[in-house]
């Protein structure tokens, strides 16, 4: 674990690297490599501090969602229009009422993403966006597709589902996280900011996104607004571990209603074979280890970080993975480092 930690903070794309490996909840490795800070300073960090987890996030809010389907409170044939009139009303989602809460979940309802830099600014730490604010200004965008009709990521649709989340549970997203997800599976460091500009508690690592000119700046204090339910929880190794085996081994779930979840399970590459800007996905190919079952690899990125956390099919062992680095979260070199540092953990040579 620890050489592998090493090899990839080695590369010159990545800052740092913390990461710890689960077998049936217990913890039977972990490591740390790189810096807090770019350029060597800061320290090494402990390997049980927190990170952002990014659209991991999306996973959680999903099961949120389909346990109020369960519940009878919701159906996957509810229209966006009926659940929440005034975006139909006010004209800020367009074509609202052919929309239904299932294609919102699977990323097929044809809503432009918010996350474009045309739209947002990743150097705006200061500026506080209300969800419905970002809905609206994704309307100002053209269409992907139709409603239904293929899969297009957006980070808009998890928006709406976290604000679906509030109205019909008369709860903040952050209360029915901690009720539905965090205290179910022992998830006690984690926690959705509710406050701006909801920065993550104790020492922890930096991330750098490239500015304009290609210069590495600090975006620590990624601005929450972009966050929310599409992708703003801090957790640790222990805890997203804990998450994504209760996931897989359909505690959260029963499940046909996480199959619905994993209906769409990654960003469609772009013609650099990477997700457009603030995308990334919630579950990634499988990583191969010779004759044994592929592994699933649940991701979430944004700008200085990727967070991924591979899981067996059978939900027994864990490698939650958090990388801050020194480009771009979708540079096409960095998922391959990733995966190298997963194959070394769960498929070893020698």
């Amino acid at each position: 674990m620890q050489k592998a930690l090493e090899t990839l903070a080695k590369t010159p794309e990545v800052v740092g690297a913390i990461g710890e490996v689960y077998i049936d909840g217990k913890r039977v490795d972990k490591g740390s490599a790189g810096t807090r800070l770019l350029d060597g300073k800061g320290g090494v960090i402990p390997s049980g501090t927190r990170f952002r987890v990014g659209s991991q996030t999306k996973q959680m809010t999903g099961v949120v969602v389909l346990q109020l389907v369960k519940e009878g409170k919701l159906a996957l044939d509810d229209k966006l229009s009926d659940l929440l009139p005034e975006v139909a009303e006010k004209d800020q989602v367009e074509r609202a009422g052919e929309i239904t809460l299932q294609q919102l979940v699977q990323h097929t309802s044809g809503i432009p993403n918010f996350f474009d830099d045309k739209l947002v600014d990743t150097f705006d730490f200061t500026t506080y966006y209300s969800p419905i604010e970002l809905v609206k200004k994704s309307r100002t965008l053209p269409r992907a597709q139709e409603p239904g009709e293929k899969f297009s990521y957006s980070n808009t649709n998890y928006l709406l589902l976290g604000l679906i989340i509030e109205k019909y549970t008369e709860h903040s997203l952050a209360a029915e996280f901690e009720q539905r997800v965090f205290d179910p599976v022992g998830m006690g460091d984690s926690y959705l900011p509710v406050k701006f500009p909801g920065a993550v508690k104790g020492p922890h690592n930096h991330g750098y996104f490239p500015d304009k000119n290609g210069k590495p700046r600090d975006v620590d204090r990624l601005n929450m607004s972009y966050g929310y339910a599409a992708g703003g929880v801090i957790s640790t190794a222990h805890d997203i571990s804990a998450f994504q085996r209760a996931f897989v081994q359909n505690r959260l779930l029963p499940k046909e209603l996480r199959e619905v979840l994993m209906g769409a399970p990654t960003t469609p590459p772009q013609p650099s074979g990477q997700p457009a800007e603030g995308e990334d996905a919630q579950q990634q190919p499988a990583l191969p280890c010779g004759g044994q079952p592929a592994i699933i690899a649940f991701k979430g990125s944004a700008p200085g970080f990727n967070a991924v956390t591979f899981t067996s099919p059978d939900g027994r062992t864990q490698f939650a993975l958090s990388a801050t680095l020194s480009v771009s979260n979708i540079d096409e070199s960095v998922d391959p480092l990733l995966v190298q540092a997963a194959e070394a953990v769960f498929c070893p040579k020698g």
